[in-house]
């Protein structure tokens, strides 16, 4: 096993249990984004691997290799904040050339890797710059090229997007998987912006309360979210209330509205209260899919390639993702929904 690895790790402060049982791996070249809201454990995961804390159980490897022990600056880890902590008093190359000094490197291969690695990041010739003169994003590049400068083995980059705008941010998501990859770094990017975790990772680790939800590809927890905290963290806003009744040995699916197909509901779940999803691109304006949703168009909105609409099913409102040429109707008008049930819906037993 190469890269980190993380084996039942738990760590509490006084009564709160900050991270429970968490155990996931980041091979080496690969982008994982740990994803949650505020409190689910995101930061104090990255102390535990930084050295920072030590875990009260389970163990924190590296290449199979337990790190118990090992200080800090012996980890061969980097770390990026999100304000950058780039140095007021230093120009461009010497904010990136501090490191590899730090280190005794002779003086020809600072040079050397100091402008390899802004080259990297597309700051070739910036060297004598002030770095109170550049710009958000510049300096979010100059942070970065500081932080790869010394080859870690593992960069750990927290919330680094967080104080930017959104148009800024939008841009410098992309530019930074590029460089990273370019890099072939290895990197943990924590963050509670779902598109950026997304955009950026090969692989998202979501978490709540100190757990691991759910851990896959960006794609595949989108179309298949673990759970209901899920879905309603990645935004996916067609959560209905349910139950799931057996009449003479045959499951139903009760909602507000209506019965919805059975053959959603996975084998073997119980008789109870349940949380129904139905996916916003999991329908169609097609009458040939097998299950069909009557309702009233609310509201469109034109968001490029795709058009967003809501409509009221039997007094609920639910949202749904078309390609623009989709033929809609007019607002106030109504229409047909066709799907398929063992795409469109998933079934969440209640805790």
């Amino acid at each position: 096993m190469t890269g980190l690895s993380l084996h039942d790790v738990y760590k509490s402060y006084g009564e709160t249990r900050a991270v429970d049982g968490v155990s996931f791996q980041v091979e080496e070249g690969q982008i994982v984004a740990l994803l949650g809201p505020s409190g689910c454990g995101k930061s104090t995961i990255l102390a535990l691997i930084a050295g920072l804390e030590n875990p009260d159980k389970g163990e924190i490897c590296w290449d199979s290799a337990s790190l118990q022990g090992t200080p800090p600056n012996q980890r061969g880890f980097g770390l990026m904040f999100q304000d950058y902590a780039l140095f007021p008093h230093m120009n461009v190359y010497e904010n990136v050339a501090f490191g590899l000094r730090m280190a005794s490197l002779p003086a020809e291969q600072v040079r050397q890797r100091t402008r390899e690695v802004l080259d990297l990041v597309g700051l070739a010739g910036f060297e004598e710059r002030d770095v109170n003169t550049l710009s958000g994003g510049e300096q979010q590049r100059v942070a970065l090229a500081r932080s790869a400068a010394p080859h870690p083995r593992l960069l750990m980059l927290d919330e680094p997007l967080g104080a930017l705008d959104r148009t800024l941010r939008d841009r410098l998501l992309m530019e930074l998987g590029e460089i990273l990859r370019r890099m072939q770094q290895t990197a943990i990017y924590v963050t509670h912006d779902q598109e950026e975790a997304f955009a950026l990772a090969d692989r998202v680790v979501v978490l709540n309360l100190g757990k691991i939800e759910q851990a896959g590809a960006p794609q595949a927890i989108y179309a298949r979210p673990a759970s209901a905290f899920v879905a309603r963290f990645l935004g996916l806003s067609n959560l209905l209330n349910g139950e799931v009744l057996y009449q003479q040995g045959l499951p139903v699916l009760q909602t507000a509205i209506g019965d919805l197909p059975a053959a959603a509901i996975p084998a073997g779940t119980p008789a109870g209260k349940v949380t129904v999803l139905i996916h916003p691109d999991g329908v169609q304006l097609d009458s040939r899919l097998p299950c069909q949703l009557a309702g009233r168009l609310v509201k469109k909105s034109f968001r490029g390639s795709t058009c967003r609409a809501v409509v009221d099913v039997h007094g609920t409102g639910l949202t749904f993702d078309f390609l623009s040429s989709a033929p809609l109707p007019a607002v106030g008008e109504p229409l047909e929904l066709g799907y398929d049930p063992t795409v469109a819906l998933q079934v969440f037993p209640n805790p």
